[in-house]
């Protein structure tokens, strides 16, 4: 494959936005090579600005559920752009995503759009402390909740990416009020609570881990930190920006059947268009302004255009539950033949393939992965049309468009990058 135009673009934009592009993850600096610039998708594919095709696996990042470009969100993108963009005032629509988020989801008695999973964290993190009157927030090592200042604290994948622990520019006051613990360690977290029980206004969890790669819950884990956190005060945060309405249609939560006092949602339920959301129980969402104290705010919160698609997305997966047999036998398919001295770990339509014998249970196991024999396999899939994660502590998403040829190529092409020597 030939990448002039993308390397022409790359160039140019080196010149003008850090790093040449708007996420960091994105210039491919840990598999190495320069990244390939994208002009369309349809369906399973992606096809880049120099016309070479290829499967795709990174799905914008999880929010294409139903592929590039699905009839049914194109359609409500239509109608939303006949009437409007942005009014900054309330509309119909952003009921009906609400009701429809809270029908799926029961946890979530009351729920808030905002603009993207970070604020959403960001605000669910505040909304915990104003109700609790505390100040201190667990979270887990490699878990990754947006790049909101106080959780830049071991958070996995970006980071994970280049080489450094924690992030410039965050005060260490900020720092101070965040307890990083291994994740899947119950023994770890109830230390935690024995030493700073009384303080802790919440923890907050990836329930199935997708920023170190895919890393589910060990068994009883999700329910133990509920457990714990009921019985010190404390709320449970689940945080299904990634998995909410992907590995199941009422998330993790549904699948593993733990009901947290907060949810934060993204991806999914923007259709692929910037959304974010958090919801929980009513006496804990009542403090959100302007029913109570805690303030929060956003000029294009619950605009037209990602309200529409949203709904679409969320209608679309309602009346078609059979998506997701689908996507777990496909899954599956893809992920059946691994070489030894590689793990996979999958759940639902995510997956990673570790290159490191496993098991991978938390951070400390997966950042011991081979990162140099991920980076060959990641260029050789590239090669062959096949379209990565790049980098070896991003989950990958396998959508309603992949089909069984999609899958089959795959596999075959798998087969030879596996063995990649150089």
């Amino acid at each position: 494959m030939t990448h002039t135009h993308s390397e022409e673009l790359f160039r140019r934009a080196q010149e003008i936005i850090p790093g040449g592009v708007n996420s960091p993850v994105r210039a491919f600096r840990s598999v190495g090579g320069k990244p390939v610039f994208i002009a369309r998708g349809q369906g399973s594919h992606i096809f880049d600005v120099d016309g070479n095709e290829y499967i795709d696996y990174v799905g914008s990042w999880g929010p294409l559920l139903l592929g590039h470009r699905h009839p049914a969100i194109l359609e409500a993108l239509e109608r939303a752009l006949s009437i409007g963009t942005s009014f900054g005032a309330p509309t119909a629509q952003e009921v009906e995503l609400a009701e429809a988020i809270c029908d799926a989801v029961p946890s979530i008695e009351m729920v808030r759009l905002v603009n993207s999973g970070t604020e959403a964290t960001m605000s669910a993190i505040r909304v915990a402390r104003g109700f609790t009157g505390r100040d201190l927030i667990v979270k887990f090592e490699g878990c990754y909740h947006g790049h909101v200042d106080s959780l830049l604290v071991k958070a996995g994948s970006g980071l994970a990416t280049l080489g450094i622990a924690d992030t410039q520019g965050v005060p260490k006051a900020f720092c101070d009020t965040t307890i990083a613990l291994p994740f899947n360690s119950p023994e770890a977290a109830e230390a935690a609570f024995r030493t700073h029980g009384d303080r802790i206004a919440a923890v907050i969890v990836e329930p199935v881990v997708g920023n170190m790669g895919c890393v589910p819950p060990l068994p009883g884990y999700l329910q133990f930190l509920r457990d714990v956190t009921h019985r010190y005060g404390a709320l449970l945060i689940l945080d299904e920006v990634m998995t909410g309405f992907r590995v199941a249609f009422g998330g993790a939560q549904q699948r593993y059947g733990i009901t947290p006092d907060l949810t934060t949602l993204g991806k999914v339920i923007g259709g692929g268009l910037p959304v974010g959301a958090y919801g929980g129980r009513k006496d804990i969402m009542s403090k959100v302004a302007p029913l109570g104290p805690v303030y929060q705010a956003g000029t294009l919160s619950g605009n037209p255009l990602a309200v529409a698609a949203g709904l679409a997305m969320l209608r679309h997966l309602k009346a078609h539950p059979e998506i997701y047999n689908q996507l777990e036998t496909r899954a599956a398919a893809l992920c059946a033949a691994v070489p030894a001295g590689v793990t996979v770990n999958r759940v639902g339509a995510m997956f990673t393939f570790f290159f490191h014998p496993g098991p991978v249970t938390d951070w400390e196991s997966a950042k011991v992965s081979d990162t140099a024999r991920f980076g060959r396999f990641f260029r050789a899939m590239l090669d062959r049309g096949v379209y990565m994660a790049p980098s070896q502590f991003e989950a990958a998403f396998l959508s309603a468009a992949h089909t069984d040829e999609d899958i089959g190529k795959t596999v075959a092409a798998a087969a030879e990058a596996f063995q990649q020597k150089d």
